[in-house]
C-alpha cells in the first residue's frame, strides 16, 4: 500500500510538473528559459528554500509564485519530484552543445574601446546571487557602471581574457557566457552540460575549458565558444566515469589542470602545440620513444593518486598542486586530508599537516621569514593553518571565531582577511591577520548577517566584502585602518573579482 501510494504521489507530481513547469524548465527538467531542475543541479538548494521559491517565485526573474494555484501538499510534492533522477538519464552530446551556441558579432567599424570612463584594470565584476545579476563596479569611484541579468546560479568565479576586456561566466546549469566588459554586451553563449562546476580560460586567451558534474565530461572551446573537443572524465580503460571537481589554468605550464571527484587521478591537458608526447603505459625509457605515444597537445596526462581531490590550487612555480581530499565515509580513507602533488614527477610528494576540512581552493600564499607560506581556511574548524612551502610543515595555527570559506590578501598589504561564514554564531565576523606576525590584529562585523568574501582593489588600498544576504551590500573598507568607506546595496553579492588581480594572478586571490 505504501509503495502504491508513493508511486501515485510521484505520478501526481509529474503531472503537476508537466502542467506548470515544463514550459520553462524543459520536459526532461534539463532547463530552457528557466534553469535545470535535476538532483545534480539542486544540491545547494535547501528544502525550505525550494518550497519558498515554488510558492513565492523569485524576485526580478520570470519565475512566478504558485501559492495561489497549488496547495501546500502539491508544492511539497513538486519540490520532492525535482530532486528525483530523470529516467532515462538525459544526454548532452557534442551536437547538442554546438546547437546551443549563440554568437553576436560586433557591429561593423565599432571602436575597440570602453563605452565608460574608468580604469579598465581596476574594475570589479560582482556576482549577485540573490536575483541572478552581475554588477560592474568602478574600483576607484566605487560606483556601479552597469548591472545586467546573468544565467542561473553562476559558480566557480568568472575568468578574464589576458587583456581584461572579456569575462567568461559559468552557470550551475551548464551555460558559459562570454561578456564584453568594454562594450557592455553578451558576445556568445553555449551550454557545455546540465550541471557545471567551473570554467577556466587559458593564459593566452585562446581556449576555454568547462568542468561538468553531469554529464561526466570536460568540454573545450575556442575563445568564441565554438566547441573543439569533449573529454570523457573516465579511467583509461573507460570502465569508471567521474564528476569533474575543478579545472584551473596553469599559465606558466601552458596547460589546464583537472581534478576528478570520483576517480583518484589528476589530469593535465596542455595547450602548447609543442607539448611533449604522452605515454599512458609503462615505458622503459621515454627518451627512446618506446610504447605507443599520444599527442601532448590537448592530450590527457594522468597523475595517479591515492584519493580523489575535491579542490586545489598551485604554488608560485605551478609545478605543485596543493589539493584537499574529502574521504569516503566508512572507508580506510575516512576523513579529509591535504596533499602536495608534483606535476612533473606525476606523484604525491608530501602530506599537508592540516586537520579538519581545509578549503585549499581559497588558500593564499605570501612571504614570511625568508620562506613562502600557505595559509588556508577550514570548513570544519575555526582555525587558519599556515604551512611552510619549503618543508611542508606547520609554522602556525591561527584561531578564528569559527570555520570559514574564503581567505584573501594582496601584495601591497601586510594583512590577510578571512571569514567565518560556516559558523552559526560568527558568520558576521571577518578576522584580520598580520602576515608578518601571524597574529590576529582586528575584526570587523556585520551583526546578525553573513559577512564574507574579500577582494582588494588593484593597488591593495581597499578591501571589499560581501554582506551575503538578499538585502545585502558591497562594503568597502580602508585596508590599513579597517574603517568602512562606503557601501553599495546589492542582492546577495556572493563574490567580487578585480580584473587586475585576476589577470596578474595576485598572490592574495584565487586563480
Amino acid at each position: 500500500m505504501a509503495r502504491a501510494q508513493s508511486a501515485d504521489q510521484t505520478v501526481g507530481a509529474a503531472s503537476l510538473y508537466t502542467e506548470h513547469c515544463a514550459a520553462c524548465h524543459g520536459a526532461q527538467r534539463t532547463g530552457g528559459m528557466g534553469p535545470a531542475l535535476l538532483p545534480e543541479s539542486l544540491t545547494r538548494l535547501r528544502s525550505a528554500e525550494a518550497l519558498k521559491v515554488i510558492a513565492q517565485g523569485r524576485v526580478a526573474t520570470q519565475m512566478p509564485g504558485f501559492a495561489d494555484k497549488l496547495s501546500k501538499e502539491q508544492i511539497a510534492a513538486l519540490a520532492a519530484f525535482v530532486r528525483t533522477p530523470v529516467l532515462p538519464a538525459p544526454e548532452w552530446a557534442d551536437a547538442d552543445i554546438r546547437a546551443s551556441r549563440e554568437f553576436h558579432p560586433a557591429p561593423p567599424n565599432e571602436p575597440a574601446k570602453p563605452v565608460w570612463d574608468a580604469d579598465p584594470m581596476n574594475l570589479f565584476v560582482v556576482v549577485e546571487g540573490g536575483d541572478h545579476h552581475v554588477s560592474l563596479v568602478d574600483g576607484d569611484k566605487f560606483e556601479v557602471i552597469t548591472r545586467f541579468a546573468s544565467r542561473y546560479a553562476l559558480h566557480g568565479g568568472p575568468k578574464f581574457t589576458p587583456d581584461g576586456r572579456y569575462v567568461f561566466f559559468g552557470s550551475r546549469d551548464g551555460w558559459i557566457t562570454k561578456y564584453d566588459l568594454w562594450r557592455l554586451r553578451v558576445v556568445a553563449e553555449v551550454r557545455a552540460g546540465f550541471n557545471m562546476r567551473n570554467v577556466a580560460v587559458s593564459g593566452d586567451g585562446k581556449w576555454v575549458m568547462a568542468a561538468n558534474y553531469f554529464p561526466h565530461t570536460l568540454a573545450l572551446f575556442d575563445a568564441d565558444l565554438n566547441l573543439k573537443q569533449t573529454y570523457a572524465a573516465a579511467t583509461l580503460d573507460g570502465k569508471t566515469t567521474s564528476r569533474v571537481s575543478a579545472v584551473y589554468d596553469a599559465e606558466p605550464r601552458q596547460s589546464f589542470v583537472v581534478a576528478l571527484k570520483d576517480i583518484p587521478e589528476l589530469w593535465e591537458i596542455s595547450y602548447n602545440p609543442k607539448a611533449q608526447p604522452i605515454f599512458d603505459g609503462y615505458v622503459h625509457d621515454y627518451k627512446m620513444g618506446e610504447g605507443i605515444a599520444k599527442s601532448g597537445f590537448l592530450g590527457v596526462r594522468r597523475t595517479p593518486l591515492e584519493q580523489p581531490l575535491d579542490d586545489f590550487f598551485f604554488d608560485q612555480s605551478y609545478a605543485n598542486v596543493l589539493g584537499a581530499t574529502r574521504g569516503e565515509e566508512g572507508s580506510k580513507a575516512d576523513g579529509a586530508s591535504a596533499q602536495v602533488v608534483n606535476l612533473d614527477a606525476r606523484s604525491k610528494i608530501a602530506e599537508l599537516p592540516i586537520a579538519g576540512m581545509p578549503h585549499l581552493g581559497s588558500g593564499i600564499t605570501f612571504a614570511w621569514n625568508g620562506s613562502t607560506v600557505l595559509a588556508s581556511p577550514n570548513l570544519k574548524d575555526g582555525a587558519i593553518d599556515v604551512i611552510d612551502m619549503k618543508t611542508w610543515k606547520t609554522v602556525a595555527t591561527i584561531p578564528t571565531p569559527g570555520p570559514g570559506f574564503f581567505m584573501r590578501s594582496h601584495e601591497n598589504t601586510r594583512f590577510a582577511w578571512t571569514d567565518s561564514m560556516m559558523s552559526p554564531t560568527a558568520r558576521d565576523t571577518l578576522t584580520i591577520i598580520d602576515k608578518s606576525t601571524l597574529k590576529t590584529v582586528a575584526e570587523v562585523k556585520e551583526p546578525g548577517k553573513t559577512l564574507a568574501h574579500i577582494e582588494f582593489t588593484k593597488d591593495g588600498k581597499y578591501a571589499l566584502a560581501s554582506v551575503w544576504e538578499m538585502d545585502g551590500a558591497l562594503v568597502i573598507y580602508d585596508a590599513t585602518t579597517f574603517k568602512e568607506v562606503k557601501r553599495l546595496p546589492m542582492s546577495k553579492p556572493v563574490g567580487k573579482y578585480n580584473v587586475w588581480n585576476k589577470i596578474t594572478r595576485s598572490e592574495g586571490t584565487s586563480h
